[in-house]
This record gives C-alpha cells, sequence and structure tokens, in this order.
C-alpha cells in the first residue's frame, strides 16, 4: 500500500508528487493509495488536476485527514471529496472553501459560482452531499469529524492509521475512468504499507514554491548582488547573492506567473545597481523600489500574491539598501588609496642615498627609488635628511 503525507498548502509541487503517485500505485498495483492530510488549502488549478487524477484512478484512492487538530480546508476539502474513501481522526474538520484572491480578499461571483460548480460535481459523482458543497464554498462552511460523517462528507472516522486499514478492510469501491469502472475490494488489514516522499529537493521546491518566501529570497538575493561592487572584497556577498537569485527563481518555475511581474522585478534591479554605480540623491533607489513593490503585487498570478506584511517592509530594506551601498561605493571611490605607491602620497621617508635629481628613501620596510621634485635635484633645492613623499 503506497502511503503519501501532505502536510501544507496545495501547490503544483504537491500536485506533481501526488500524480506521481496515481501513476506509481497504478503500476506496481498497490492495494490502495493513501494521502494523510494536513492542509489549509491552496492553488485551484493543482487541485483541479490533482481530483481528475483521484477521479480517473484505477486503483483505490484514500485520503485519511489526520492527525488530531488537522484540517482539510477550501481545496483539501476538495480532494479529500474526491477520494474513493475519505477518512477524518478524531478531532480533525473539514470545509471552509470559499475562494478568495491573492491579498486575501473574497474571489468574484465568478469565481464562487465555478468553485461551487466543481466542489458539486465532485460531490455527486462520489455520492457526497452536494449541500455540504455547496456551502462549504458560498458560505465557508465547515465541519468536524462525526459532524462530516453524520452529513456524508466522508466516510469514516479513524483513530490511526492502523485503525483506519483495519476499516478498510473488505470495502468495496466502484474505480476506474468514466466509461471504464469497475468494482474492487479492498484488502488491507496487514498490508506492507510503502512511504512515497517529496524527497529533499521536492521539500526544497515545495518550501521556495511560497509567493512570501520566493519574494523575500530574490529581493534579498538582488540587494547581496548589488553590496558587492560597492564594499569589493572576497565575493561573499555575490556568491550568496547569486545562490539566493537561482532559489528564488525555482517559485516562477512552479506557480503561474505574470511576466509583466518578473519585468518589474529586473527593472528593480537595474535601478538598484544603477544607485550604486551612479549615486546622487536616491532617485534611483526610490524607483527601484516602486518596481520592486509593483513586482510583488504583479508577479504570482490567480489566487496567490505576495503578504503585503511581507512586499512593504522588503521593498523598504531593499531600497534603503542599495541607497546605503551606493554611499559606500561613492565614499571607497573618493577615498585615499592605501596600497601600492598611491598609498605613499603624503607620507615622511628617509634619505639614504641622493645623486642629483634621484635617490632612495626607507619607507614601511621597503626600499623607494624617488624623483627630487626639482629638475636640477640637489643644486636648487637640496637633498634633506627626509622627504615627503
Amino acid at each position: 500500500m503506497l502511503i503519501t503525507k501532505v502536510d501544507g498548502t496545495i501547490t503544483p509541487v504537491v500536485a506533481d508528487h501526488l500524480q506521481e503517485g496515481v501513476r506509481i500505485a497504478e503500476r506496481e498495483r498497490h492495494a490502495a493509495y493513501v494521502i494523510e492530510m494536513d492542509t489549509p488549502g491552496g492553488l485551484l488549478q493543482s487541485t483541479r488536476e490533482i481530483v481528475q487524477d483521484f477521479l480517473a484512478s484505477d486503483i483505490p484512492v484514500v485520503v485519511y485527514v489526520t492527525p488530531s487538530g488537522a484540517r482539510a480546508a477550501s481545496a483539501g476539502a476538495c480532494i479529500a471529496m474526491s477520494a474513493h474513501v475519505a477518512a477524518m481522526a478524531p478531532g480533525t474538520r473539514i470545509g471552509a472553501g470559499t475562494p478568495v484572491t491573492g491579498e486575501g480578499e473574497e474571489a468574484s461571483d465568478k469565481a464562487v459560482n465555478d468553485a461551487v460548480a466543481f466542489a458539486v460535481s465532485i460531490a455527486e459523482q462520489r455520492g457526497r452531499s452536494t449541500d455540504f458543497a455547496r456551502d462549504m464554498v458560498r458560505e465557508g462552511a465547515a465541519v468536524s469529524d462525526r459532524e462530516a460523517v453524520r452529513a456524508d462528507v466522508v466516510d469514516l472516522v479513524a483513530p490511526s492509521r492502523t485503525a483506519l486499514l483495519t476499516e478498510l478492510d473488505g470495502r468495496r469501491v466502484v474505480v476506474g475512468p468514466e466509461g471504464d469502472e469497475h468494482e474492487v475490494v479492498l484488502h488491507t488489514a496487514g498490508a506492507r504499507t510503502v512511504e512515497h516522499d517529496l524527497g529533499f529537493f521536492g521539500e526544497v521546491r515545495q518550501l521556495l514554491a511560497g509567493p512570501e518566501l520566493a519574494f523575500l529570497v530574490l529581493s534579498i538575493g538582488t540587494l547581496a548582488v548589488i553590496y558587492e561592487p560597492a564594499n569589493p572584497g572576497i565575493g561573499f556577498a555575490g556568491a550568496i547573492g547569486l545562490v539566493l537569485l537561482v532559489l528564488g527563481f525555482v517559485a516562477p518555475s512552479v506557480l503561474p506567473f505574470h511576466v509583466g511581474g518578473l519585468l518589474l522585478l529586473v527593472l528593480a534591479a537595474g535601478l538598484f545597481a544603477a544607485e550604486v554605480l551612479t549615486p546622487g540623491v536616491g532617485v534611483f533607489a526610490a524607483g527601484g523600489t516602486v518596481a520592486l513593490v509593483f513586482a510583488g503585487i504583479l508577479l504570482f498570478r490567480g489566487e496567490l500574491g505576495v503578504d503585503p506584511t511581507v512586499l512593504w517592509p522588503t521593498a523598504v530594506v531593499v531600497g534603503g539598501g542599495s541607497l546605503l551601498a551606493g554611499r559606500l561605493a561613492w565614499r571607497a571611490r573618493r577615498a585615499q588609496a592605501t596600497t601600492g605607491a598611491e598609498g605613499l602620497l603624503g607620507q615622511q621617508a628617509l634619505v639614504v642615498r641622493a645623486d642629483g635629481g634621484t635617490g632612495q628613501v626607507w619607507l614601511e620596510g621597503a626600499w623607494w627609488t624617488v624623483r627630487h621634485p626639482s629638475p636640477q635635484g640637489s643644486t636648487s633645492a637640496p637633498w634633506t635628511s627626509t622627504a615627503w613623499i
């Protein structure tokens, strides 16, 4: 029996993982594919892809909302209802499926109606309560585990995985795509379980799939890269910045993004770099900050978006950081050299040997050949025991 744990937001990363799980379960002919779920919801498009695969699966799919205190909210409720068997642990809840925008506002009537039709169609196909499916989306209804069983939202309550497998044993379910449905009997008691995890790289992709973290990583990476020319060193800041930028661009590769938002992000980086290279009164920094704010607003499409509590402070910090980096670069360019021949200017040296217009001096532990400022050397302005370089 194949087991997958979903703990977090439903993203394209999760959708790919669950779809892969269905394919593995079908190919290896597992007794069932069990998803242990605790989610606040997620992307509607990713949810649709998961539901389509669950409805057409040739292997029984079981969604188990666990552990106690967990929830299958919003998109998670639709996924749970689409399974051949939906189960909940004691103390869990399901529902609250009203769609929202990326800014946390309620979606338009058109989007709500579409979500209602989606939820109701799932309930009809699986023989679950269409009234709850409708109320879940329109009114944000949510119920506990016991109420969900009484309302025909889920099939059973099980306190543990072992208890769940015992309850499932002998249950008959209809599987397969429309037109090729057939009934199977579950044999799950004492079945060997195989874990199907995201793995390290999958966990990293899921972590970076959050719009807030992605925006933060991209912004800090940009600041680190532009700080490098302002305060040249061994390249540590630049290297860290490049790594953060690469990691930050993982999110646009797995989340729906707007090209305009990406272009604004590039524009912001260019303006911040201009502030460092040609520091002035902060016009470039101000322009970069404005571009960064609009990039955060427009970057991710659909119901995703960067939380304003992350967006505004990040933009201000990066804008201020570019202004500071510009000032550091300006001071570095104006500062007197401290190394090489230029770094010796204005220092007093001991004259050891003089021969006409040239001589040798001892300064900072080294011999230096110097030239007398007077073309006549020692005649018009004689050498002294010490000389100013």
